[in-house]
């Protein structure tokens, strides 16, 4: 998965990783050459006292040494912008995904996971191409280049590679594949951090409503010793490969240098030969070493990879139409056909053969106990989720046979839990209609009852908007949320609960001012109020999914049972 991952997204970089390759093959040859300008220097120069075959030597050597430098420089440049740009792609494939996601994908993944694979997860493989551009490269040639200048200057030391480099390999190999399984426990309790992080940061009135800080902080404390004991474990096994490769790498020195005398000694080889083989021993193992450190990288890598695969190869379940079609139908209508609705696994549907029929210049209303399924019946809509069973109708059209962005054209939501984005209160209101003038903003404000505390804050519709608005109140939030659905001007408007957070004289001015704004479109409701639908033109009253009654208010009272319990049950809550 890793390999076609780095496949994928690599290719459009293939000029920069030749140059990388190019750039540290001649800075890697430039290092191999030195050590044998060096035993030249020992043997011709300092040997025999010819200071100018010094000089000219060392001259040269510094002239390798700054061509080394320079290109390992410029390898190192490309590849960190290699390795920048693949992070960069990948985060922007996997929000570009999940941007196509429906809820039950986003459910599915959750939240925290999705952040984690965006961020630390993408980080992993970026790191791995950064190094692999960096080390990955240089080392085969460097452990091919000095494996071939060391049986040059002597083939009985180099006996010695065939046990220090299996020694080194297979030591920290062994290593290695105990590091494996951790790391695989390592992303998921990341996942898990930032899943109670999350929940508390979100809930945090409520956890000091309830004084549950001690809970929550052992909450915390157990998924943080977790991750803790965890990363300790991968810690302490790359504490050990350290010294495994120090004992290596010292071992090899003293054979070396003992052998080497003895050579010396019998006069087989000189010394400026032992010090070059020395060197050249070093940078083999450097290199064995290099791909060995680059080793302990791709286990964690490739369980990322594997994260970040799961949701570049997650489709949604709304999905585009093939061959798109253009409603031709009267602007607004809206036809539920036989519609059910399944969470996956779930035994029970949520919707069932849910029939109705909402046209413009009309308002239907949607009541029901908890769990009725209200929410879910206007989710259909705008195909944030599709049906199970039958069809949703818009225009005429089947939904699923309209383009995403001409379909979400025709709806302004105004969904349960309002939502404001980082900003001012203009940019979240254009998130109805981009082009929208100042004036266009206040009229709407104006009419959703928001035009007296907006012009009430320090700069008005420049009011800083924190996330998610928690620097507004509910209500606040909920007549804002209705502004930027005026400005869409659409055909369709489905409001979910949208009055619960004002009070009722302010939903009754806010009915009274929409009552014109919305008379040529299709207005579907979900309410909990009765107060707020007795004069719609059709009541659609749900019960466990399925439509218990139909018609307008004064006929379910006397007709349906369910509605006239709703009915009966406020009625007893005001007088009480």
């Amino acid at each position: 998965m890793l390999i076609r991952l780095l496949r994928q997204f690599l290719r459009p970089y293939v000029r920069p990783l030749a140059a990388v390759v190019a750039l540290q093959s001649a800075a890697t040859g430039a290092l191999v050459y030195l050590p044998n300008l060096y035993a030249h220097i020992i043997d011709r120069g300092v040997a025999v006292g010819d200071t100018g075959y010094i000089l000219v030597t060392g001259a040269i050597m510094l002239a390798l040494s700054l061509v080394q430098v320079a290109c390992a420089t410029a390898a190192t440049y490309f590849g960190a912008r290699t390795a920048m740009a693949c992070g960069r792609d990948l985060r922007g494939a996997i929000v570009g995904r999940v941007g196509e996601f429906s809820a039950r994908e986003v459910g599915q993944l959750g939240a925290p996971s999705l952040i984690t694979r965006t961020t630390n997860d993408v980080q992993q493989v970026q790191t791995l191409v950064l190094m692999g551009c960096t080390m990955l490269v240089a080392a085969p040639i460097m452990c091919v280049g000095g494996l071939v200048m060391a049986l040059r200057e002597d083939l009985s030391l180099s006996r010695l590679l065939l046990v220090s480099v299996p020694a080194l390999a297979g030591s920290i190999g062994v290593i290695i594949w105990r590091m494996v399984p951790q790391f695989r426990e390592m992303q998921p309790r990341i996942d898990t951090v930032n899943r109670v992080l999350r929940e508390q940061i979100a809930g945090v009135r409520v956890v000091r409503a309830f004084v549950r800080e001690p809970a929550e902080a052992a909450r915390f404390d157990d998924a943080n010793a977790r991750l803790t004991a965890t990363a300790l474990r991968v810690g302490r096994l790359q504490a050990v490969m350290f010294p495994v490769v120090l004992m290596v790498f010292n071992a090899s020195l003293v054979a070396v240098l003992w052998l080497g005398a003895q050579r010396v000694a019998d006069r087989a080889l000189e010394v400026g030969s032992v010090m070059a083989f020395l060197s050249y021993l070093m940078q083999i193992l450097v290199a064995v070493m290099m791909v060995t450190f680059i080793s302990t990288m791709i286990p964690r890598a490739a369980v990322c990879a594997v994260r970040i695969a799961e949701v570049l190869d997650t489709r949604s379940s709304v999905a585009p139409p093939a061959v798109p079609v253009v409603p031709s139908g009267v602007a607004g209508t809206v036809e539920l056909r036989g519609v059910e609705y399944r969470y996956p696994g779930a035994e029970l549907a949520v919707l069932k053969d849910v029939s109705l029929v909402a046209e413009p210049g009309t308002v239907t209303a949607i009541v029901g106990s908890t769990g009725a399924g209200k929410t879910t019946l206007l989710e259909l809509i705008p195909r944030l989720i599709d049906p199970t069973a039958g069809n949703v109708v818009i225009e005429g059209t089947d939904a699923r046979d309209i383009e995403l962005e001409l379909l979400w054209s025709k709806v302004g939501l105004v969904p349960q839990r309002p939502y404001l984005f980082t900003g001012t209160v203009a940019s979240n209101l254009r998130l109805g209609n981009p082009t929208a003038t100042e004036a266009e903003l206040w009229a709407a404000l104006e009419v959703a009852q928001a035009r007296d505390f907006v012009e009430a804050m320090p700069q008005k519709l420049s009011t800083p908007i924190a996330q998610g608005g928690t620097n507004v109140s509910g209500g606040q939030r909920q007549r804002l949320s209705i502004a930027r659905a005026l400005l869409r001007k659409p055909a369709i408007y489905l409001f979910d609960d949208s009055f619960s957070a004002v009070d009722l004289a302010t939903e009754a001015r806010l009915r009274a001012a929409l009552r014109p704004h919305v008379a040529h479109a299709t207005v579907i409701m979900v309410a909990q109020r009765v107060a707020s639908i007795v004069d719609a033109d059709q009541i659609i009253v749900l019960d466990g999914g399925t439509i218990v009654g139909r018609g307008r208010h004064a006929e379910l009272v006397a007709t349906c049972p369910t509605y006239a319990e709703i009915v009966e049950s406020q009625r007893t809550a005001e007088a009480a």
